[in-house]
């Protein structure tokens, strides 16, 4: 196997709570494209409050999964994101998996940072970048860190900031249809017409490469165009319901490819494993 699995930059970018315990779908598909029983894989577990219990979780389905060089790398300071130590289990890496939890931590202590630059050398030179729920959120150039829920779009409830840039011209929300967050992400895309904006839902993934994406997973994604939408976002009050009409919206669920240059589905193949499952359990 080369040294790095592909050459093509590639994100898979995970909307949160993916299934660890059972066939873990998501994750077994992160260890075969970072290379399989060979990939060596980096675990940053910063943003979440329980660091070692989700260090020893994804150590475990890692392991199940044929995995048998995991790291870890989890600054606790923007001093400690200089360590030249951890700086090199990254440039070492073919998979770099980051955990859920605040994506505040996050940008606290990645962007602008050497452990920051090594995960953009990473991702240069053909390592697998993931990130689940909040470390899916730092993908972007901008991230929403905070806001409110809901259906309906409100003036000024989002709290916007850095991210790690590694996915350009896009933001992204995680935990999407779970936690009702259609409003907050139409909210920013509309006051930022030249971002996409993509919700992902739990137990689904992004594979991103060389422009395009593909779904995977037990749900589906949202991707929001507001390029030619009329808004009332530079007038409307704070808290307000805001204006938007003429976005677009895509429904994808897995199987389905997309364009994000041009914003554009480029293909579908159909895929119901629930259904697929009972019924090949009823014709047993």
């Amino acid at each position: 196997m080369p040294r790095y699995p592909s050459s093509t930059p590639t994100l898979f970018i995970i909307g949160g709570a993916e299934d660890r315990v059972g066939r873990a779908t998501l994750l077994r598909r992160f260890v075969k494209i970072s290379g399989g029983r060979r990939a060596r894989l980096v675990i940053i577990p910063t943003a979440s409050s329980f660091q070692d219990e989700v260090e020893a979780s994804y150590r475990d389905v890692f392991s199940r999964l044929g995995v048998t060089s995991i790291e870890v790398v989890n600054p606790q300071s923007r001093q400690d994101a200089q360590d030249p130590d951890a700086v090199a289990r990254l440039d070492d890496a073919t998979g770099i998996f980051m955990s859920g939890g605040s994506q505040l931590r996050l940008s606290q202590l990645f962007p602008g940072t050497p452990l920051g630059d090594a995960i953009h050398r990473a991702h240069a030179r053909g390592a697998v970048v993931a990130g689940t729920s909040a470390g899916a959120s730092i993908m972007s150039e901008f991230m929403i860190s905070m806001g409110d829920e809901g259906i309906t779009p409100v003036q000024r409830d989002s709290q916007i900031s850095a991210g790690m840039g590694l996915l350009k011209g896009v933001i992204i929300d995680q935990h999407f249809a779970q936690r009702s967050r259609y409003g907050r992400l139409l909210s920013v895309v509309a006051a930022s017409p030249h971002l996409l904006g993509i919700g992902i839902d739990e137990d689904t993934a992004i594979e991103v490469s060389s422009g395009h994406l593909t779904v995977h997973g037990r749900g589906g994604i949202i991707v929001m165009d507001c390029r030619d939408a009329t808004t009332d976002a530079p007038e409307a009050r704070r808290g307000a319901p805001l204006l938007v009409s003429g976005a677009v919206v895509h429904n994808l669920p897995a199987g389905a490819s997309f364009d994000l240059e041009n914003a554009k589905l480029t293909g579908f193949v159909e895929q119901h494993p629930d259904i697929d499952v009972t019924l090949a359990t009823a014709r047993s």
